[in-house]
Formats: C-alpha cells, sequence, structure tokens
C-alpha cells in the first residue's frame, strides 16, 4: 500500500494553503528542490535578540520571550536540514543564547518557564506542570549536543557543554527507565556526537546499544492505541537507518499502513492532542500542528518506500 500521486497533490494543496511559511519552506525543501535559505529565512523569524526562540515555534506555547525547549526546536530543525556553517547568524545565535546562562539551573536548561504561564499554552507547558521533571535531558541533551557540533572547541562554552553532555552521558547509562521525550533528546545528542566526530570521547557503542533497547521497550505495539498520544515506532524510527529499525521492522511496517489509513477529510493528519483551555488559539495552533505532521508523516513514508 502507497499513497497515491492524487492523494499527494492533494496534502500538497493543503499545504499552500495552510501551512506557516516555515513548514511551507521546509516542505519546498524536501519535496520541491528548495534551498536551506529559505528555510532560514523563515526560522529566523522566530529567533529574538538575545539568540534564543520564542514566538510559538513550537506551536503549543505562544510566549515570545525566549525558552531553552524553544531553542532546542530551532536546532532540531536546523538538524533537520542538514545546515553546518557555524557563522551564520542564526547558529551564532543559539550559541549567544546558550553562553549567557539564561534559564537555567546548575547545568541544566529549563524545560518550562515562569512566563509561559502568561500566554497562551497547553498544559504541560505552564510552570506548574509535571513536564519539568524532564528537564534533566529535555532540552538539555539537545543543547549540549549543539554545543559540541557548532561551538569553538576552545571556548568555554564548549568546555561547559562537553562537561553537561558527560554528566548526561553518566547518568543515562545508569537510567534504568526513560520516557520518550527525553531518550528522543538522547538520540540527538548521539547525532550531534557523531557529527561532531567525539565518538571515541564518549561511551557512544554503549549508549546507543542503551538507546535502542529503550526504543523497543518504550514502543506501543497496539495499533488499536496509536489513536491516542502514545510512543508510536515513528517517534524514533523515520527511516531504515534509524537506530531500532531492524528490531522493529515488522511493527514500522504496521505503523505505514496505519499512517495511510487514517488521514481525515481533509487529507492530512488529525491531531491526538489538545489543551483544554484557550479555545481560539488552540484552533490557530492546530493548524499550524497539522502542517508540521503531515510533513512528518510524509517523510516517514518516503524514507520507507510507501510514496507512488
Amino acid at each position: 500500500m502507497k499513497l497515491a500521486r492524487e492523494d499527494f497533490q492533494g496534502i500538497r494543496n493543503w499545504f499552500y494553503r495552510n501551512a506557516r511559511p516555515l513548514e511551507l519552506a521546509k516542505w519546498q525543501f524536501h519535496f520541491e528542490n528548495g534551498g536551506q535559505t529559505a528555510v532560514l529565512t523563515a526560522l529566523a523569524a522566530y529567533q529574538n535578540e538575545d539568540g534564543g526562540f520564542g514566538n510559538a515555534l513550537e506551536p503549543d506555547a505562544w510566549n515570545p520571550y525566549s525558552s531553552p525547549l524553544q531553542t532546542a526546536t530551532g536546532a532540531d530543525m536546523l538538524m533537520e536540514i542538514g545546515f553546518e556553517d557555524k557563522d551564520h547568524p542564526v547558529v551564532q545565535g543559539i550559541l549567544r543564547y546558550l553562553n549567557s546562562g539564561a534559564e537555567m539551573d546548575g547545568n541544566t536548561w529549563r524545560n518550562v518557564i515562569a512566563s509561559n504561564n502568561n500566554y497562551p499554552h497547553a498544559p504541560w507547558w505552564n510552570m506548574d506542570s509535571d513536564s519539568t521533571a524532564r528537564s534533566i535531558f529535555n532540552p538539555t541533551a539537545i543543547l549540549a549536543g549543539f554545543i559540541l557540533r557548532f561551538a569553538d572547541w576552545d571556548s568555554a562554552l564548549y568546555a561547559r557543554g562537553f562537561g553537561i553532555a558527560k554528566e548526561l552521558e553518566d547518568l543515562f547509562l545508569q537510567e534504568s527507565e526513560i520516557e520518550m521525550h527525553p531518550l528522543k533528546c538522547v538520540l540527538t545528542l548521539l547525532e550531534y556526537i557523531a557529527q561532531a566526530g567525539l565518538q571515541e570521547q564518549f561511551a557512544y557503542a554503549e549508549m546507543k546499544a542503551a538507546a535502542e533497547r529503550r526504543i523497543t521497550a518504550l514502543l506501543q505495539r497496539d495499533a488499536a492505541d496509536w489513536n491516542g498520544y502514545t510512543c508510536k515506532p515513528s517517534f524514533f524510527i523515520q527511516k531504515r537507518e534509524s537506530l531500532g529499525y531492524e528490531e522493529n521492522a515488522a511493527i514500522v511496517e504496521k505503523e505505514l499502513d496505519y499512517t495511510l489509513e487514517s488521514r481525515n477529510k481533509e487529507g492530512v493528519w488529525n491531531l491526538n492532542w489538545s489543551w483544554a483551555s484557550y479555545e481560539r488559539e488552540f484552533a490557530v495552533s492546530e493548524n499550524w500542528w497539522k502542517g508540521w505532521i503531515a510533513l512528518e508523516k510524509l517523510l516517514f513514508l518516503q524514507a520507507l518506500g510507501r510514496l507512488d
């Protein structure tokens, strides 16, 4: 079973009508031979003067001020398009924000910041939510990895980022259990370590093996539960080269079928969460997320040979 060409065209039309300029630029990058420049231009609109990101880059938090979580989201998007220019203003801005020490507790960047409460947001981005307990890896592992990849190796920021990454390495190898979102941040750290050529400076193979075991343990294998907010295989496994693919190939194929069968009447995919407050703002956020999710789904289908 594959996504037919006319269905792909229908999704494309929906995208051009509904997606944010950022997701549209990423669509063009992935599917229409678009360049990195358009993505960077759209992404930079969410970056503040302090170099951090805010402004609902991650659409569930409308706080205009910079936060570590939103900044990590920006870093993820740079990785998505394979951006490597250390001297680009967007990259230098992120490094400047990280070097400032803003929104840190010791060697951990905060997952949730207090000013989120003053703007429309999902309940898990409220300062009083239990999301704060995830800060150890999310987004700290992503931001430490970004430093390893892009900071000057002889800078104080690099030394601090390296030290934080080593602390996370020890903690990850000691932890017997980890939630899905923190684990994904660890996978991003591992990718940054590889890009920076630092595998020998870390217990890289041991971390990868531990991560693979935890991926397999976390996956929700009952497709009947996939309509809810749960750990579907594609959360970790987006292509055959992804960690965990070989052991979980059969369930990945099952999700590919599910993905093709679960499009809504618009031809895209519904969210499986809501805010339960800020109804007007969530209606806007929901449409932003539909574009984000549609792009992820199509890349998943493309990478595993399910586009006609």
